[in-house]
């Protein structure tokens, strides 16, 4: 009996030994990895690249006077709509004491010649009327009347435009009223009233009184990379995302690439100009800054994949397949590749619809989480 418990125990501790062996080597074997896997599918591809810039008016106009002095009114403030020939601004003059002594010197002077001649012109009127004189006498003396005649409201023309800018004849025709040159939409104003302007001259581009620009004309002004400006041609079209104006986009047509690029931050850069479509009631503020979106090519409806499962060796490019989904095992497949456009890339060759390309290694304790749930 003694031999039979102790054969019973042997068997015990064997099993005992054996299975503790096995769940140690259980235990330690290691699990194979397990990867994402993802099918080929249809989709566009549209490579295309990005420019920063802004937008602004095609023409912005600056208005500058026509004459030096003190802004006595303004009509116009920042916002409002004006037409060509509205009045912007009136100047007041603020005459030189030299100039002015000048033109009252020659206004008293003009006068006493004027009364002389006038003396004259009396005296041979009646001689010449009586037959005294030959009418070459009188013709003399009437010129000489005239000439002073004229001399004199000169003078007083004179005096009038630097004291007050403007003639009593030509009070319409006054460069103390600052007009604007085009339709459009007051920009900006700078300067208020009692402000000193200066007249635009040959030393001197003159004090700008208001900016104004056709708002409904308006085009994008951006730079784009030395590597991209070869792909790029005019005609174009450019799609622009304005960050001050979310969920709308809007249309452009590049119209301009600049022959010259200017270096900026250690790179060339090439200025480019597109013309903005606006459509009824969109309007958009001067300088708005914006990002256009050339697109460069384009295929629509045609199979790809996710550009991050491709893998390179030397010139080719390959997937891995799925091959055996209980093993999970893969076999390496060379593909031809087309366009990409940074995300997805066209496969022409090599694989079909229903392969699955190997994706991502998955981590085993979400792996766990998913099953249990």
């Amino acid at each position: 009996m003694k031999k039979v418990f102790r054969i019973l125990g042997i068997v015990i501790l064997v099993g005992i030994f054996w299975g503790t062996m096995y769940f140690l080597y259980e235990k330690s074997k290691k699990k194979p990895d397990v990867f994402e896997t993802k099918n080929p599918f249809v989709s566009d591809v549209i490579m295309k690249t990005v420019a920063t810039g802004s937008v602004v008016p095609r023409f912005e106009i600056e208005i500058k006077p026509q004459v030096s002095g003190i802004i006595d009114e303004l009509y116009v403030e920042a916002g409002d709509k004006i037409t060509k020939g509205q009045v912007v601004a009136r100047i007041k003059i603020i005459p030189d004491m030299v100039t002015l002594n000048a033109a009252e010197t020659r206004l008293n002077r003009a006068k006493i010649n004027y009364e002389d001649a006038q003396i004259d012109y009396d005296r041979q009127q009646k001689l010449f009327d009586k037959n005294v004189i030959s009418y070459e006498e009188f013709k003399n003396a009437k010129v000489s009347y005239d000439s002073s005649k004229e001399e004199l409201t000169a003078a007083e023309n004179n005096l009038e435009l630097i004291k007050n800018g403007v003639t009593k004849k030509a009070k319409t025709a006054t460069n103390t009223l600052v007009r604007s040159t085009i339709d459009g939409m007051v920009l900006d104003v700078p300067i208020e009233v009692g402000n000193s302007v200066i007249q635009a001259n040959t030393f001197n581009a003159g004090t700008t009184i208001a900016s104004v620009a056709d708002m409904k004309d308006m085009i994008f002004e951006g730079n784009v990379d030395e590597t991209e400006v070869g792909k790029i041609r005019e005609g174009m079209p450019i799609e622009l995302e304005i960050g001050a104006i979310d969920k709308e986009k809007f249309e452009a047509v590049l119209e301009y690439i600049s022959p010259k690029g200017k270096e900026e931050n250690g790179a060339i850069q090439f200025e480019i100009k597109a013309d903005v479509n606006l459509k009824e009631g969109q309007f958009i503020r001067a300088g708005y800054s914006a990002n256009a979106n050339i697109v460069l090519d384009r295929k629509d409806s045609v199979m790809v994949i996710p550009e991050g499962l491709l893998k390179f060796e030397d010139d080719s490019s390959y997937v891995e397949i799925l091959v055996n989904e209980e093993e999970h095992t893969f076999e390496r497949r060379y593909v031809e590749t087309g366009l990409s456009d940074g995300i997805n890339i066209e496969i022409t060759e090599g694989l079909k619809k229903e392969d699955k390309v190997k994706g991502e290694k998955i981590d085993p304790k979400k792996l766990k989480e998913n099953e249990a749930s």
